[in-house]
């Protein structure tokens, strides 16, 4: 029976450390393919809000005495957001800063482009307008929630993958660390709004 006995050791360390890398492994593509889910969720979002600026641009069009200048910023934003694409599966920060770059581009050109309608009351008070100014609103507060519903899927992912002795195997097993989502630089700054319309 001595002599059986490191045989069984080896095979009971054998056996912890393979039970052990597969519940390592198996957590981590669950909690990968959780924080891909939801950032899917958020290309959703903002794939909304891309098909809702189209056809506000095609309402505001009819408008006579637009503002081109307004109009075509609008539509270039929008072609730069919708060029860039995001593997889900290795998101790093420059990839979200080059995203959040051109989403946020496009978000300050639809803002001077409802702030331009202001100035035009039969634009302001179609009927198709008002419908799609709220679905904008509603879509801008669906990319938020989604927004913040990715980051806190990322959050267990990498604890997971980066408390030790987990640490070991994320390495080996080539998991890496996801990027949250983090705001456009200058955010924190209160926006300066002017009310000054001679």
């Amino acid at each position: 029976m001595k002599k059986f006995l490191p045989i069984i050791i080896i095979a009971v360390i054998v056996l912890g450390l393979y039970s052990w890398g597969k519940g390592f492994n198996n957590t981590a593509v669950n909690l990968k393919e959780t924080a891909t889910k939801t950032w899917a969720n958020v290309e959703s979002s903002y794939q909304r809000r891309n098909d809702l600026i189209g056809n506000l641009v095609k309402t505001v069009q009819g408008a006579a005495d637009f503002e081109k200048g307004t109009l075509q910023a609008v539509i270039e934003a929008r072609a730069k957001a919708t060029s860039i694409n995001i593997d889900p599966t290795n998101i790093t920060p420059e990839q979200l800063a080059k995203f959040n770059e051109v989403q946020g581009g496009l978000s300050g050109a639809l803002k001077s482009l409802l702030v331009t309608v202001e100035r035009y009351p039969d634009l302001k008070a179609n009927q198709n307008f008002l419908e799609l100014q709220s679905q904008l609103e509603g879509t801008e507060n669906r990319i938020n929630v989604a927004r913040d519903r990715f980051n806190e899927a990322v959050e267990p992912y990498n604890k997971h993958i980066k408390t030790f002795p987990n640490s070991l195997l994320a390495g080996i097993l080539n998991f890496d660390e996801l990027s949250y989502f983090k705001s456009e630089a200058g955010s924190e700054k209160a926006p300066d709004v002017n009310f000054d319309f001679k």
